[in-house]
């Protein structure tokens, strides 16, 4: 027998294991540091691992916080249609440093924003995510305090990121100097963040501004290892890559140990890779657009005649999305200082634009009534409209939902 029995497992990591509901971000290691920890699993996501009992104060901590296992929206007087959540300003735009905006994923708003609120006095430094340079598929959390540093993060990264984990470090720097964040993660990230500063008043003193983008989900590492295969190389020839940036959409690149550039296009590194290797806890997301955040940036793509994304390369053109008072101030305090060009915007071409974030919150109703049927545990959201956006979809198309989530469901296999 071991000399020493396994710590009794937190009810509320026990639960998130159960129905796979994790998001992978680090929010649990945050409020349990030293027994909580996060690590990589098959096929290459982001779990946590708890090497010792939890308090009850952690264990309720998590329960509250975890995005995994719920979130709660109040549209508090502002617009809140179905399938975008609760605004206060939506427009297109693009940063005026040409650099950033080539940088970025889409028009660079969202990097300019980040170089505003270091510039305006607003933050000191930014939490953010860029790529691993132990691992160029992977993530890594960093601190970015100047235009350079957040310049090298810029574009999306498609892969796990754990970025609240590192929270306890960021709040005794807080609390030694007064150093205050901005932090930029997915909604996941930005909900869990939002819990935590309602729960914690030095959280948000710590955090004045919450940052996001609209998500399709992650995929695991092993989505970032078919691209390099399918480029023809793999991770022991790869110094660097890119999922997307340097011109919009921009091009999923692998560069090699000589400087050898692979790459291929987005329509086929996330359409055709990436998209198969999104974890399960995306599946059944309530909220891809952040609406925890303050501010939110996407693509503002062009769509062709049938109403379909159009993916053509171009100069970057951001969706920005001001979700609250303290976000709309900020977005004009930039665009007054000309760092960040605005247009209108109608957000009736929105569900056009965005197929994949409509199509999955029309279908969530059923995917969630279906894993109810098989007692699995699904996250409980509150005032994400969820019921009003399956009305939205044919009845045939939410049938066809439910019954594949249940068929997946009941696969011994399934997890």
């Amino acid at each position: 027998m071991p000399d020493t029995l396994p710590p009794a497992q937190s009810a509320a990591l026990a639960r998130v294991a159960r129905g796979s509901l994790c998001a992978g971000c680090g929010a649990c290691a945050a409020l349990a540091p030293g027994k909580v920890s996060m690590t990589t699993v098959a096929p290459g996501y982001l779990r946590p691992e708890q090497s010792a009992p939890l308090s009850d104060s952690e264990e309720a901590g998590i329960a509250a916080v975890c995005p995994g296992l719920g979130q709660s929206v109040a549209a508090q007087g502002r617009p809140d249609p179905v399938l975008w959540g609760p605004y206060r300003e939506m427009v297109t735009g693009w940063a005026r440093d040409p650099a950033l905006r080539f940088a970025g994923a889409s028009g660079g708003a969202l990097s300019m924003m980040l170089a505003h609120l270091l510039t305006s006095g607003t933050v000191e430094a930014v939490v953010q995510v860029a790529a691993d340079p132990d691992l160029p598929i992977g993530n890594a959390t960093v601190v970015s305090s100047d235009l350079a540093a957040i310049t090298r993060a810029a574009g999306s990264r498609y892969a796990p990121s754990a970025p609240l984990a590192d929270l306890p470090a960021r709040m005794a720097e807080h609390a030694a100097t007064g150093r205050r964040f901005a932090f930029v993660g997915k909604p996941c990230d930005a909900a869990a963040l939002r819990a935590l500063c309602r729960r914690d008043p030095a959280v948000a003193a710590a955090f004045p501004v919450i940052l996001s983008f609209f998500c399709a989900g992650v995929p695991s590492h092993a989505g970032g290892a078919q691209i390099l295969a399918a480029l023809g190389t793999d991770l022991d020839h790869t110094a660097a890559f890119r999922f997307r940036g340097n011109g919009w959409p921009g091009r999923a690149t692998a560069t090699d140990r000589t400087g050898h550039e692979r790459s291929m296009s987005y329509h086929d590194s996330w359409g055709r890779i990436l998209s198969k290797h999104v974890q399960h806890r995306c599946k059944i997301c309530a909220d891809g657009t952040g609406v925890a955040a303050d501010i939110v940036c996407a693509d503002a793509w062009e769509s062709d005649a049938a109403g379909y994304p159009v993916f053509a390369e171009a100069e970057g053109v951001s969706l920005i999305v001001a979700r609250t008072e303290l976000g709309a101030r900020l977005l004009a305090e930039a665009r007054a200082a000309g760092q960040i060009t605005t247009g209108p915007f109608d957000i009736a071409t929105l569900a056009a634009i965005q197929p994949g974030q409509r199509e999955r919150r029309r279908a969530l109703f059923a995917r969630l009534l279906a894993l109810r049927l098989t007692a699995r545990p699904v996250p409980r959201y509150r005032g994400l409209q969820i019921a009003a956006a399956a009305r939205q979809n044919p009845l045939a198309r939410n049938v066809k939902n439910f019954l594949g989530t249940l068929r997946r469901a009941l696969r011994p296999s399934a997890r």
